[in-house]
């Protein structure tokens, strides 16, 4: 084990205060990723535990910090108080600060209770269990059925029976009559083509290419505006 010097630093500018929620959970921020090894790590393990007796240490290297949860209370507050901030040093290296903050209060994590299990990641109830495929847990003699294809009627009869009314009943010059009502009382659906003119119908016979204005468009013509007004100098 490499030679670790652990610091404290005190001062009054991280002085604790009077109105904070009292809790049992610290966390060590800025921690170097290349920290994160058991020689390091239970070397800040037995300092903390200096303070108190430790329920829980997590280091979560990918966010550079570390969680340990206290049995006590008043451990985690002498703890923070007296390691805020904690100077590393380690051999050959420039001396690292660590800072301590007080976290969320966490639930005492005991191996030997009744109620361990309720601290921990359940698998789902059998009947939605076996939603999964395959299940999380397969039972014994448990099997792979053969999944049904998709639904090839996504659309309900009667909307797919009211699609099929709309269709061209018949055609008045520019009106596409869909549906109509019968004696004139009801709904009735009907389509108007509303850029069709009397110069569409002579350009009908005219050959058009893909890419090429049409002759339509060739013999429109802009409307004339007034000038607006300009100041004379």
């Amino acid at each position: 084990m490499p030679d670790i010097s652990i610091l404290t630093q005190r001062a009054n500018s991280f002085a604790s205060p009077k109105s904070t929620q009292p809790t049992n959970s610290l966390v060590i921020t800025q921690v170097p990723r290349t920290f994160f090894q058991p020689s390091i790590i239970n070397a800040l393990r037995d300092h903390f535990a200096t303070y108190g007796e430790i329920n829980q240490w997590v280091p979560i290297a990918s966010f550079c910090r570390i969680i340990l949860v206290y049995y006590a209370e008043e451990a985690a507050e002498v703890a923070k108080n007296a390691c805020d901030p904690l100077i590393l040093t380690l051999p050959h290296r420039i001396p690292t600060v660590l800072r301590v903050y007080r976290s969320e209060p966490n639930p005492i994590f005991s191996p030997s209770s009744p109620t361990a299990d309720e601290n921990l990641l359940r698998p789902p109830p059998i009947e939605k269990n076996f939603l999964i495929s395959p299940p999380g847990s397969p039972p014994i003699g448990w099997e792979q059925i053969r999944e049904e294809p998709p639904n090839a009627t996504p659309l309900a009869d009667d909307l797919i029976a009211a699609l099929h009314k709309l269709k061209l009943q018949e055609r008045r010059s520019s009106r596409e009559v869909l549906l109509e009502p019968e004696e004139g009382v009801g709904v009735g659906v009907y389509v108007e083509d509303c850029d069709m003119n009397d110069d569409d119908d002579d350009a009908e016979g005219v050959d058009w290419e893909y890419g090429c204005p049409s002759p339509a468009r060739l013999r429109w013509k802009p409307i004339a505006t007034a000038m607006p007004p300009m100041r004379v100098r």
